[in-house]
């Protein structure tokens, strides 16, 4: 099962560190993480998708709150937040493909967002399998490279973290 772990933490040095090597000493896989300051330049939000249950995500919370710089640690199912995702996908394109291609793109929201004789670069924000669905899509004019952040995520409603 996946789980979604929020956790704001003071903007310091090392924080990350001292997070990620928490679910090192333990053996836990991170799927996905995502960093980024919050409304409050001196707090971090690091969002990270973990594959375990729920008794594993629990000891895990309660070793997150143990760190100095953790301020709130909160663990999510996927259907309590909202999260997307950002990717970069540069393709191999001919002017014969650019019109298939920006097509693709046109249907699935994602952007151009730098082009070339030999290549075009797409920016999609979506789900990851919407972006899974796309990459799916755009594999067969010749996938250059891609860059994807993780999903980043705000619990729904009215709610907060803060």
């Amino acid at each position: 099962m996946k789980q979604i772990i929020s956790v704001l933490v003071e903007n310091q040095a090392g924080a990350l560190n001292k997070i990620t090597g928490l679910f090192a000493r333990r053996a836990f896989n991170i799927d996905s993480l995502a960093v980024g300051v919050t409304e409050d330049k001196s707090i971090s939000r690091i969002t990270m998708i973990v594959d375990s249950g729920n008794s594993v995500v629990e000891q895990v919370e309660k070793q997150l709150n143990k760190l100095v710089n953790v301020i709130k640690v909160r663990s999510f199912n996927a259907s309590e937040v909202v999260g997307k995702e950002l990717a970069m996908i540069k393709i191999a394109s001919g002017s014969k493909a650019r019109s298939e291609i920006k097509d693709l793109a046109d249907i699935m929201e994602a952007r151009i967002i730098d082009i070339s004789t030999s290549t075009i670069t797409l920016e999609i924000s979506d789900t990851p399998e919407r972006i899974d669905l796309f990459e799916e899509m755009v594999r067969p004019y010749g996938i250059q490279e891609i860059a994807r952040t993780g999903i980043i995520a705000l619990q729904k409603g009215s709610s907060a973290i803060s």
